[in-house]
């Protein structure tokens, strides 16, 4: 998919992130921000490359801040937020975990 827009999904609250994704003229950029990095940053970063990767984004700034949200939310949300920001409104849900 083509990120051709600014977009948001999330929240800021407990348990939750908040997910930022801006279009980009280079390649993939994605920085995370998280409570819990020390701890799950390995497994934060492998959701969010696959959840990408699935939905076929190579390019854009994908800005992620993270309250300890659990790998489900991680994906809901950034699916959420890449639909939002790509000029397409219909998604092959059978091809995603």
């Amino acid at each position: 998919m083509k990120i051709v827009r600014e977009a948001l999904a999330g929240t800021m609250e407990s348990s939750d992130l908040m997910v930022k994704i801006a279009p980009s003229g280079g390649d993939l950029e994605v920085v995370i921000h998280s409570e819990v990095i020390k701890q799950f940053g390995d497994q934060i970063r492998q959701v969010v490359h696959t959840t990408l990767r699935e939905m076929q984004v190579w390019q854009g700034l994908v800005i992620i801040e993270d309250k300890g949200a659990l790998d489900c939310v991680i994906r809901a949300r950034l699916q959420s937020a890449v639909l939002r920001a790509a000029d397409e409104t219909e998604i092959d849900w059978g091809k995603l975990q």
